[in-house]
């Protein structure tokens, strides 16, 4: 984890035992702020440590937080922060981390109940003592069970942003070592899921033993679980992040079968396995081999393999054209006539319309949102602050979204080489009206209205309330549409066939934003979307300049989907895309 990230963490963790503590509000905002402030960062705050002028200059960094990071820099702790720990107990910053429980909540389950722990929690849950506190009536309580078992269910996996840096390290760690010859993830991460299980690496060497030495021995092993001459397996620690890699050796002549067999899915396998057989063939993770007599593995006979060494040369053997990984599931790939589509990719994304500034909750200024944009290669960037009704992240209300459009407007006349546009990020209310009168929609350029609060509406109210947002004649794009979090929040469960339809009819696009957190769009959505003959926005909902590395996320989520660059907004040029944002305009 870099400073920054720990420092961040380090900030938001004293928030959070501030609050539960009952401390003064501005003590708990003032750590808040610097938390968003350092992890939105583009440089390492390490870097400038020393120079407090420097320091102070970053918006939500004032004198004392200037010398809690120098402190850390120089130490490794922080001791106000080592005091906020000894005051509050370990796992109530678990029950905090409960999906729907916010800091007052907590802090009065701990004060009244004792509760401490999440097995305190559920004690109260059990016993029904917790209807005994204010405002806990039985709908609430459902809730928190609810989330309770949500949580329980997803934690064992791994969100996709979270594991692909691991494992994309680990690869750069092994082909560093000598005799190294191919190194690859495999399994659920290759295939963009949008969370795994653990880790699989596989590795072609000269010297096995010398690529399972650097694997066992590589930073952030917590605990050598195996380590056999064809497979390893440790558990690692990165960040806040335990995850469980598996490192298989294999023959370089056969990295190809392996690849496909250890990326799957299952599924998938059992499909190409059975196609080989009616071709009177043999497929394995050693190869695709003609039919043998005997009971043992063509391998173990010493049969040459058809093909083994590419995905590609295998796919090819077997009369089929090459599936991406990301379109392994198994659904209707490996069927006669199947052809491989040409699938979005990063490079081809051109524009970013969902992104926010200091207006509201970004850390970045209008120019500097746009110079970051440009630097990218994008054509358009749309500034979409949040609306009034999302006052926990500085929504504008009408005056100031007024103020901000002209600013945007002048922004774009001196920034050269890219189009600026004025947009908002407008909250749709739970019956579905927007959080703006249509006279001030129609002054913006893109409209990407989103669902933020009212989250557990049931299917029929939710169905009902995006549609309504959808058909808004001055909608372009539905942001996040169900609003989950991953492993965290549920968010709409709408009837997005109904949602799809709605948009192809509309010709409003819906939105994969890109934040491994949200990709909602889920992929299997994508596809109904794109069934429905919808457009589809790939955005990055960027707060700062980080957040645009977050597109292929968002990118393998519309891979996973089947989304091909010519239904994807972000990928038109300028001309084509800017010529129908203004068709909900008149234009």
């Amino acid at each position: 984890m870099s400073t920054n990230a720990e420092l961040a963490t380090i900030f938001e963790r004293m928030a959070a035992m501030l609050e539960l503590l009952g401390e003064d509000r501005f003590r708990v905002n003032a750590h808040a702020r610097a938390a968003r402030a350092i992890e939105g960062l583009s440089g390492d705050v390490a870097e400038i440590a020393e120079n407090e002028k420097a320091l102070t200059s970053i918006d939500g960094i004032g004198a004392k937080t200037a010398k809690k990071i120098r402190e850390y820099v120089e130490t490794g702790r922080v001791h106000e922060h080592d005091e906020l720990l000894a005051k509050v107990p370990a796992g109530l910053l678990e029950v905090l981390d409960v999906p729907g429980l916010g800091p007052k909540t907590v802090r009065m389950m701990w004060m009244e109940k004792g509760v401490e722990s999440i097995a305190d929690l559920k004690r109260i849950l059990d016993d029904g003592s917790i209807l005994e506190l204010p405002r806990m009536g039985e709908k609430t309580v459902q809730n928190i069970r609810e989330s309770l078992a949500f949580a329980a269910k997803s934690s064992e996996r791994i969100r996709l942003g979270d594991a692909l840096p691991i494992a994309e390290r680990l690869v750069a760690r092994l082909e560093k070592v000598k005799g190294v010859q191919r190194v690859a993830y495999a399994g659920s991460l290759r295939r963009g899921r949008e969370t795994i299980g653990d880790l699989d690496i596989l590795v072609s060497a000269k010297d096995g033993a010398a690529a399972r030495e650097a694997f066992t021995g590589m930073e952030g092993v917590e605990k050598v679980l195996a380590s056999g001459e064809k497979k390893s397996s440790v558990r690692l620690q990165a960040g806040k992040i335990s995850v469980q890699a598996d490192l298989r050796v294999v023959d370089d002549a056969a990295f190809g079968a392996a690849l496909m067999y250890f990326t799957g899915s299952k599924e998938h396998n059992v499909r190409l396995r059975e196609r080989a057989i009616r071709m009177g063939m043999t497929l394995n993770e050693y190869g695709l081999f003609p039919e043998t007599e005997g009971e043992k593995p063509p391998q173990e006979q010493g049969v040459k393999p058809v093909a083994s060494r590419t995905e590609e040369e295998i796919y090819e053997a077997l009369g089929m054209a090459f599936v991406p990984a990301e379109l392994r599931e198994d659904q209707g790939e490996v069927s006669d006539g199947w052809e491989t589509p040409e699938l979005v990719e990063v490079s081809d994304v051109r524009a970013e319309l969902h992104a926010h500034t200091t207006a509201s909750d970004g850390v970045m200024s209008i120019v500097e949102l746009a110079q970051c944009a440009k630097a990218r290669g994008f054509h358009t960037i749309a500034v979409t602050d949040h609306s009034k009704s999302s006052v926990i992240a500085g929504g504008l209300d009408e005056a100031r979204l007024r103020k901000h459009i002209e600013q945007v407007r002048e922004a774009n006349g001196r920034v050269k080489g890219i189009t600026i546009l004025a947009g908002s990020e407008v909250d749709i209310h739970a019956d579905g009206s927007l959080d703006y009168d249509d006279e001030l929609l129609a002054e913006l350029d893109v409209v990407v209205a989103s669902p933020h609060a009212a989250l557990r509406q049931e299917t029929k109210e939710a169905t009902k309330r995006l549609l309504r947002a959808v058909a808004h004649p001055l909608v372009h794009v539905l942001g996040h549409p169900t609003g989950r979090i991953i492993n965290r929040r549920e968010g709409l469960q709408p009837d997005m066939n109904a949602i799809a339809a709605a948009a192809a009819e509309h010709g409003t696009a819906l939105e994969i934003n890109c934040n491994h957190l949200r990709l909602d769009l889920r992929d299997r959505d994508v596809r109904i979307a794109l069934e429905h003959g919808a457009l589809l926005a790939l955005n990055c909902d960027v707060h700062a300049e980080e957040d645009f590395d977050e597109l292929r996320y968002g990118v393998l989520t519309g891979r996973r989907g089947g989304l091909t660059p010519e239904r994807c907004i972000n990928t038109w040029g300028a001309k084509k895309l800017h010529g129908w944002l203004k068709k909900k305009r008149g234009g």
